[in-house]
């Protein structure tokens, strides 16, 4: 065996999701805040001698092929940068699949960073972000993790201070959503956009109370109309008292901003008895810095 390296690769949570209008090119024009939580998958990066890139994982929603945009990210480094090595890559998934947390973006972006230094490449974190934006809208900010502004189809990134530490609580219910059908049966006359300068100016200010007021995402009226077990787990998150109550990306996980842990534990409790997959993280907000 050759050289081994470890990448954690964070999930991302939406504070504001705004949709401005569909672009010529199919995409919609958004406008988000992302940030980071401590909800990981583990990426283990082993070079091999054999010119091939393979995936092993066990989880059997995790494919195994070019349809992985961690394989896909493997791929486009090698043939831009003529490597003539292969890579194992193992990925243990913490982030639930298809949830709205960015978790194959994430080890998409994760396996870019850390190729950059098994392959000693060299290529800086902008770099690795622009290639990022060709595997998929929110690889590039994957790449540098933080808090940031994202606009056009996600890939442009301006990054702004983290929120001010607290916990986030996550539930998700067992459906699918896809990505596309939210998309297509979003109607944007209709709906209630958030005011996204409002919450940079809260995070700026480290107003936790400005925050949690100003939190949006137009994506969720599609989805909770689509599926009600949605809207049900972000009614029981209010009512057990979650600071603010949110749907990440196009769902179908809700979040919630917890500033204290007293009541961190009855919220996490009272989702567990009706949802299996319920996480209690922190918010990170920090960069990478390669």
């Amino acid at each position: 065996m050759g050289n081994r390296i470890l990448v954690k690769a964070p999930a991302k949570i939406n504070l504001s999701l705004d949709v401005l209008h569909k672009r010529d090119d199919g995409f919609h024009e958004v406008k988000m805040i992302m940030t980071t939580i401590d909800l990981a998958d583990r990426i283990e990066l082993d070079e091999l001698q054999d010119d091939k890139i393979t995936i092993v994982s066990q989880n059997r929603f995790v494919p195994d092929d070019d349809r992985n945009l961690a394989y896909q990210a493997a791929k486009l480094l090698k043939e831009r940068f003529a490597v003539k090595k292969g890579v194992s890559i193992s990925i243990s998934k913490i982030i639930p699949v298809a949830a709205g947390l960015a978790g194959g973006s994430s080890d998409a972006a994760a396996t870019l960073r850390g190729l950059n230094k098994l392959w000693n490449l060299g290529l800086s974190i902008d770099k690795l972000a622009e290639i990022g934006a060709e595997i998929g809208s929110d690889v590039s900010f994957c790449v540098y993790g933080g808090t940031a502004i994202a606009t056009g189809r996600g890939e442009k990134i301006e990054h702004i201070s983290s929120p001010p530490p607290c916990w986030v609580i996550l539930a998700k219910p067992t459906i699918g959503v896809s990505t596309a059908d939210v998309y297509r049966n979003l109607k944007l006359d209709q709906v209630e956009h958030p005011n996204i300068d409002a919450m940079v100016q809260a995070i700026h200010n480290h107003d936790f109370k400005g925050i949690c007021t100003n939190v949006g995402n137009v994506l969720e009226s599609v989805t909770l109309k689509m599926h009600p077990e949605v809207n049900h787990i972000k009614m029981q998150m209010q009512r057990f008292g979650a600071d603010a109550v949110l749907m990440s990306g196009s769902g179908p996980t809700v979040y919630g901003l917890v500033q204290y842990q007293s009541r961190l534990q009855r919220i996490y409790n009272g989702l567990r008895g009706f949802c299996d997959q319920v996480y209690a993280v922190r918010l990170l907000g920090n960069r990478n810095e390669s």
